[in-house]
């Protein structure tokens, strides 16, 4: 037997039906394809780093946090909650920055980094970071103080973190190149 029948026979067991039919046909017509992926053009698109997906995931769940306990603090006046929100936005400008130096990192170090979608991201991802600074320091006023400003700056940077988040896991494609 030689190693592509063992292989048909351990994909043939392995496998469902649709994984079968489509690993013949691949195998098949392996020629065809390598002349169609030469033949079209794809723009360059990028692949997230993990590390990089993970700093840019990481601040949108704090930006949440802290609008909701900016939300409890303007129902209950509790100063707890004021203190929750204050360190909910200072973890996440820690990631939000760390994200932002990476992108602009990668945005100026790859030839790929000039597009757009590159452009727009590093943009909103700056902009999420500079509203959640002042964020920050409208926080650090005594009490009461902090709003209505404070609530309508944490909604404004958790859609802002938001959408940075969902712009940047969008232009990085997977299959793409590095």
């Amino acid at each position: 037997m030689d190693r592509r029948s063992l292989f048909d026979v351990c994909a043939h067991t392995a496998l469902g039906a649709s994984a079968r039919i489509a690993f013949k046909w691949a195998s098949r017509d392996c020629k065809k394809e390598k002349a169609l992926a030469t033949a079209t053009h794809t723009p360059a698109r990028r692949i997230i780093h993990p590390v990089h997906a993970v700093l840019l995931a990481s601040s949108l769940p704090l930006f949440l946090g802290a609008l909701l306990s900016d939300w409890a603090y303007s129902s209950t006046y509790q100063i707890q909650w004021l203190n929750f929100a204050s360190w909910l936005i200072a973890g996440a400008l820690l990631f939000a920055g760390a994200a932002l130096l990476w992108a602009a990192i990668d945005f100026f170090r790859t030839d790929v980094g000039k597009d757009r979608a590159g452009a727009l991201y590093i943009l909103v991802l700056l902009t999420t970071f500079v509203l959640g600074f002042i964020n920050a320091l409208v926080h650090a006023k005594d009490g009461w103080a902090t709003m209505p400003a404070g609530l309508i700056l944490s909604v404004l940077v958790f859609f802002l973190a938001l959408f940075a988040t969902w712009l940047g896991f969008s232009t990085f494609r997977a299959g793409a190149t590095r």
